[in-house]
């Protein structure tokens, strides 16, 4: 007869084999894994935007990002050197492209031109701005920037918004 200890805790990590995985390794994928669980519930985990200062809705939108060093990002990407990963950033700037193409389901379609120009790291302050060049009911496209005081950190060339009823080339 074989008895087996009782599972505490959470599930070990899966790694390749001859890989091996750290505590903290262990927290960033817990951490991912309750953003995803929490956005398929609908919620976000971590706010996109901190403070929208402008809005006109088909034309324009300017907030405010403030980046903590309380971030579950920062413990791997990168442990002595902490960086916004760069997703992240494009997220913000996503967000805010959603309320300045107005009222609606909005979804990302497109990303094209993306520079990341210099880091973001803790305690910054990033500025994100978006600019509509085009607005349909079905589509909208945008420009975008992200600044920490007077650096452009990101640029985003065009940005394209397609309406949730939108069907898409290759979808059903």
């Amino acid at each position: 007869m074989t008895t087996t200890a009782p599972r505490t805790g959470a599930a070990p990590a899966r790694t390749a084999p001859g890989q091996t995985t750290t505590a903290d390794d262990t927290a960033v994928r817990a951490a991912a894994l309750a953003r995803a669980r929490a956005r398929a519930a609908g919620a976000q985990a971590v706010p996109a935007f901190d403070r929208l200062l402008e809005l006109v809705e088909g034309e324009r939108a300017v907030a405010v990002r403030n980046v903590p060093a309380t971030l579950a990002c920062f413990t791997a990407h990168f442990p002595r050197h902490p960086v916004l990963p760069g997703v992240l950033l494009l997220e913000s700037l996503t967000a805010l492209a959603r309320a300045a193409a107005g009222p609606g389901s909005w979804q990302l379609a497109a990303v094209r031109g993306v520079r990341f120009k210099h880091f973001v790291g803790p305690g910054d302050q990033v500025h994100l701005t978006v600019e509509v060049s085009r607005h349909s009911p079905r589509q909208t496209e945008c420009r975008a920037t992200a600044r920490v005081g007077d650096r452009v950190v990101a640029t985003v060339r065009a940005l394209t918004l397609a309406g949730a009823t939108t069907t898409r080339e290759g979808t059903a």
